[in-house]
């Protein structure tokens, strides 16, 4: 009984051994996408503060291509040493499991998720000369008038055109989808009445409501933006029942050892604690996240099924 004891006492301080060096080294902090942007921010956000805690190096690395995949795929392929981590969110995390038939990756399966620490809601905002002064308007208006209402996106895959196509299917209207490549040329057009609505984060479409350049007709949020209470949550109009936030946190591979998981876990809730950090992450109109690691998966696995889901009833099939 005293050897098997001895050898269990041995083994946990093996297993714990990593976690006491780590990091070692630098770590690798891929970001799914392009400069600029939630994914970068929150990236450089968290990579520079834990630097500041353990002392070591967090490495921001820019891997943009096919919308989210290229960065997600590399770091679910990486070795799970804990020297390789990507920033997840709806997108990458949620969104991607509905959107391809092979992205090349399970979310579920193949990561482990660090911790979330923000959430942005979106905003559907109109034309300032648009005469319809609601969601529901726009939806009625819709109904009576099939194609002849547009709406713009950043593409297919975006939380932008996700937004809009489960609107205009959960409705039932025909609202012409208006691709552009980035939001600031939706803003361009929109602001010079070419088109009519525009789905975006809440962070982004803020200066312009504040500024009465557009008008906000509906928060995808549960509870109003605390920056914009005189606009209605998505479900307060009556139209239909959806709460959409894009979020973000930190991801590792699945099998990075549970103890270097936590102390990853426990410098991530460390930085969040800071009024500063959670300033920069909330960017005006965000929410900070932190949750305990049981509450985190159930909610990780909760938004790739709702979004899998949803998906599907608005008639948007796997590439």
């Amino acid at each position: 009984m005293c050897r098997a004891a001895c050898a269990l006492a041995a083994f946990s301080a093996f297993s714990a051994a990593p976690a006491q060096d780590y990091p070692s080294r630098p770590v690798r902090v891929v970001v799914p996408s392009a400069p600029g942007g939630g994914f970068d921010q929150v990236g450089r956000v968290l990579a520079q503060k834990l630097g500041e805690q353990t002392g070591r190096v967090f490495v921001v690395e820019n891997r943009a291509g096919a919308g989210t995949l290229l960065g997600t795929q590399l770091v679910a392929r990486s070795a799970p040493d804990g020297y390789n981590l990507v920033v997840g969110g709806l997108s990458n995390i949620a969104l991607n499991m509905g959107l391809y038939r092979e992205p090349g990756y399970d979310s579920l399966a193949d990561f482990t998720c660090v911790g979330l620490v923000v959430s942005h809601s979106y905003t559907l905002v109109a034309r300032k000369d648009l005469p319809l002064a609601s969601l529901a308007e726009v939806i009625a208006f819709a109904r009576a008038n099939p194609g002849k209402l547009n709406i713009g996106t950043s593409g297919p895959g975006t939380g932008q055109y996700i937004g809009a196509a489960i609107i205009a299917a959960l409705t039932g209207v025909d609202i012409v989808k208006v691709p552009y490549k980035g939001a600031q040329p939706v803003y361009q057009d929109l602001l010079a009445g070419r088109v009519d609505l525009f789905y975006d984060n809440t962070t982004t479409t803020r200066p312009y409501v504040e500024s009465g350049q557009v008008k906000a007709l509906a928060v995808s949020s549960r509870a109003r933006a605390p920056n914009m209470p005189q606009v209605p949550t998505i479900t307060e109009t009556g139209v239909l029942d959806l709460e959409m936030e894009t979020w973000f946190g930190l991801f590792a591979p699945a099998r990075t050892p549970r103890a270097i998981v936590e102390r990853l876990r426990a410098e991530v809730d460390k930085a969040t604690a800071s009024a500063e950090v959670r300033s920069r992450l909330e960017m005006g109109s965000g929410r900070s996240l932190r949750m305990a690691p049981a509450e985190t998966e159930m909610f990780v696995k909760a938004e790739v099924a709702k979004w899998t889901g949803l998906l599907r009833r608005a008639g948007i099939q796997p590439e």
